[in-house]
């Protein structure tokens, strides 16, 4: 059953023309999409001297847990090449993470950057901030 409602972020600046299709692919194959926003390009936070990402969400729907969907994203992650580094900041192949799950924020980004909120009100226009 996909009783379950969440809404992802994805980015991307190493390649994301190549590796945000890829991961919009291998989420499709696993969750159910029921809306994409827009993708646009933002400035780095952090360390400035990388290059700009690609940024948007989706609204999946899925029958995982919120703890099982963040372990089944971080799979997707590093089938997709991501490795962990220390720098929280620092380049990416692919991100993604869990922004609203069944309704609640669960990543305070949400109300840091413009761009999350955007992409969530692109999928909600309704969506209580």
């Amino acid at each position: 059953m996909n009783d379950n409602q969440a809404i992802i972020g994805l980015g991307s600046n190493i390649n994301p023309e190549k590796n945000i299709p890829q991961a919009l692919r291998l989420l499709r194959e696993q969750f159910i999409i029921e809306k994409q926003s827009a993708f646009v390009r933002t400035k780095p936070v952090g360390d400035a001297n990388q290059d700009d990402f690609l940024n948007g969400c989706v609204l999946i729907r899925t029958g995982l847990g919120k703890k099982d969907l963040t372990a089944r994203l971080k799979e997707i992650e590093q089938a997709l090449g991501r490795a962990k580094t220390a720098d929280k900041y620092g380049p990416r192949v692919i991100d993604l993470d869990v922004l609203v799950f069944n309704g609640k924020v669960e990543d305070t980004d949400v109300f840091k950057r413009d761009f999350i909120k955007q992409g969530i009100l692109e999928i909600n226009p309704d969506f209580p901030f």
